[in-house]
């Protein structure tokens, strides 16, 4: 009996393992989800972590793109962009956020700045561009958009990262970024350009990974918190995209094997997606991430409910 009680747990594990699709990339290690919805396709902009098993901090070389019609199937597209396609640029490809406009995309990430006569180095926000989802990208202006003398409330040198960038209804674009207070600015219509002044402030529990997007009239911020140590994620809305915002809570708990967790948001025939890295993949960890995709689920106030993170993952969109 225990022998077919042992043969049947296992022939159990190995159906669950053939149905697990979390993380959805198994073949590199990836960060920081940033998904669009474009012509009934959804292409996934990423980090990729290469530090070694042992390492104790990030190694991040380039950005990925990857393209799914069903949530479940993803193509690699391959390194699509990196620090290097940055002349002022030096360092690590940290998060990033892709949006289209006009027929462009635009690519904005974080890395780090030269110390030259633009700037005296520190985390920096560029912008590339392409006339397709999956490039070739360039340097949109042959610059940073933000370096890290335009911001002063904070001391430390890398609170310039994580870009999310959203066009509102009546056309107009806004940026939001940071790591320690969140920082918003207009974009110009050419979406390479600041349009007025910087704005900083700190929700509830912020740290990092802000995502910024609209939904039925009222704003969503997510962002990773620091309430604890590893990061969960949190989430403020809004009635207007400058404030005042309400803090609603937790809708992430921590992720297994990882102390970072990084929001992406969509809604995707009919059905709302949330993105986000764990490190569980074999020889996985907080440097070596996997990105993860589940349903997302909002009450008739528009809240939102709490994140349910499984293995199974979500099933093929219709």
């Amino acid at each position: 009996m225990n022998k077919k009680l042992t043969t049947l747990a296992l022939a159990c594990l190995a159906f669950l393992g053939a149905k697990a699709q979390n993380p959805i990339i198994k073949h590199i290690f990836t960060a920081d989800p940033a998904p669009i919805v474009y012509k009934n396709k959804v292409y996934l902009y990423t980090g990729h972590d290469t530090a070694s098993v042992t390492a104790t901090n990030y190694k991040m070389p380039d950005w990925h793109v990857f393209s799914s019609s069903d949530m479940v199937n993803w193509k690699d597209h391959g390194v699509l962009l990196s620090p290097q396609t940055f002349s002022w640029a030096t360092g690590d490809a940290y998060a990033a956020q892709c949006i289209e406009r006009n027929g462009k995309f635009y690519w904005f990430v974080s890395t780090f700045h030269k110390s030259d006569a633009d700037s005296k180095g520190g985390a920096a926000i560029g912008v590339a561009v392409s006339d397709s989802p999956t490039g070739p990208f360039k340097d949109a202006i042959g610059k940073a958009l933000i370096v890290n003398e335009m911001t002063t409330d904070l001391k430390h040198s890398w609170d310039d990262i994580d870009p999310t960038v959203f066009v509102d209804d009546d056309g107009q674009a806004y940026l939001f970024w940071g790591n320690g207070s969140c920082k918003w600015v207009k974009l110009k219509s050419n979406m390479t350009e600041m349009d007025g002044a910087i704005t900083t402030f700190k929700p509830k529990n912020y740290i990092e990974g802000p995502w910024i997007y609209k939904r039925k009239n009222l704003y969503y911020l997510v962002y990773a918190s620091a309430g604890t140590k590893p990061e969960m994620i949190e989430y403020c809305t809004a009635t207007n995209v400058a404030g005042p915002w309400t803090y609603r809570g937790i809708i992430q708990d921590n992720v297994p094997n990882s102390f970072t967790t990084h929001p992406g948001i969509i809604d995707f025939k009919g059905k709302s997606y949330f993105f986000y890295h764990n490190g569980s993949l074999p020889t996985g960890g907080s440097y070596r991430r996997s990105i993860c995709v589940d349903y997302m689920y909002y009450n008739a106030d528009g809240t939102i409910q709490k994140i349910i993170q499984t293995k199974e993952g979500v099933k093929p969109a219709k």
